[in-house]
């Protein structure tokens, strides 16, 4: 299996916000993927800024692939992604799971 993380960051008074919009866009989007395994939105407030953590899990790289296409390190955006986001990973990091429980 493997695990997909990005991580982002909006002014902390637009995060309700993004999160709902992440949901509609991004988690939708994982979920509807064949080989998707779930998708979580983790966030983290820090004074003036919500940090987001979007971690995806996936059966095998082709089903990645599937979602993100050839290249499958290169974040996913979506079109209103820029009214929110103050800082953003253009990279997305992938983890191979040791241990699936």
């Amino acid at each position: 299996m493997i695990a997909r993380l990005w991580r982002g960051a909006t002014p902390i008074d637009q995060a309700d916000a993004y999160e709902r919009y992440v949901e509609e866009t991004g988690i939708r989007a994982y979920r509807a993927t064949p080989g998707n395994r779930g998708a979580w939105i983790l966030r983290k407030d820090e004074a003036d800024r919500t940090e987001f953590l979007v971690i995806s899990m996936w059966e095998s790289w082709d089903a990645v692939r599937r979602f993100a296409g050839d290249d499958v390190d290169r974040a996913v955006f979506y079109p209103r992604d820029d009214d929110f986001l103050i800082e953003r990973d253009e990279r997305v990091i992938h983890y191979e799971v040791a241990d699936d429980g």
